[in-house]
């Protein structure tokens, strides 16, 4: 059974089309990195599948729930699919335990103290326990973004979705967020990821889904799609990313 399921997708933003008769099945426990130049749909794709933009026509599933139903609740759904963006999106004002706790308190309600080790279990997956009472300017970029990440493991979702979460930082720091996507993946959390990051794809990608012009281009085992593309436009754009 599918958890994320786009059936001939058609985004459009006014006359142009961003995303065309795009279908894709991911099942639990794949971690799928979507490759593309800029303006392929990758990031729109993203922001489909937990209802951040409307669909013209097909049907997004996510875990059994139609995300294009003008029925479903979509705060509900987002409690299933977090999503961590390339800017970090952390409230400067509150500290890194109430930027995690935020949602869990104003959507599960939970008591103060279940609260805290929440924010505390979170944080230790991402490296960063000693973090809990800091403001966000009193980290570094790759820091904020772990905490960001925190944020969404803390609401215990099923789907994670990635959008160029390393692409603002520089190596040393895009190694950090890596090391956290790592484990999060080893920990058998469905993921997709907008990324550059080849490596990445290749070594712990299950599979990799190549968009170009709005349209899924390929889609395969991460290894055999990176090591052998089958059209030009992969291999150009492989070639441009990697050297």
């Amino acid at each position: 059974m599918s958890i994320v399921e786009l059936k001939n997708v058609e985004k459009r933003f006014g006359p142009l089309t961003v995303l065309h008769d795009v279908s894709l099945d991911i099942q639990p426990g794949e971690i799928v990195s979507v490759l593309g130049r800029s303006g392929s749909g990758k990031s729109t794709m993203l922001r489909c599948i937990n209802g951040l933009e409307a669909i013209q026509s097909g049907s997004v599933v996510v875990d059994g729930i139609t995300v294009n139903d003008p029925k479903t609740d979509l705060r509900k759904l987002r409690q299933q699919v977090g999503m961590v963006f390339q800017s970090y999106n952390l409230f400067p004002h509150l500290t890194v335990g109430q930027n995690i706790t935020l949602a869990p308190k104003l959507v599960l309600g939970l008591p103060k103290d279940e609260l805290r080790t929440l924010a505390e279990e979170a944080l230790r997956r991402v490296g960063l326990e000693d973090k809990l009472d800091h403001l966000p300017r009193q980290l570094s970029g790759g820091q904020q973004q772990r905490v960001a990440i925190a944020r969404s493991l803390a609401m215990k979702p099923k789907v994670m979705l990635f959008d160029e979460v390393t692409s603002a930082l520089d190596p040393e720091l895009t190694g950090e967020v890596l090391k956290v996507l790592e484990d999060v993946a080893a920990a058998g959390m469905t993921m997709i990821l907008v990324t550059h990051e080849i490596g990445f794809a290749k070594r712990f990608g299950t599979r990799v889904v190549f968009m170009h012009k709005g349209k899924l281009w390929e889609d395969g085992p991460a290894k055999a799609v990176l090591s052998d593309p089958k059209t030009p436009e992969l291999s150009s754009f492989l070639s441009a990313v990697l050297h």
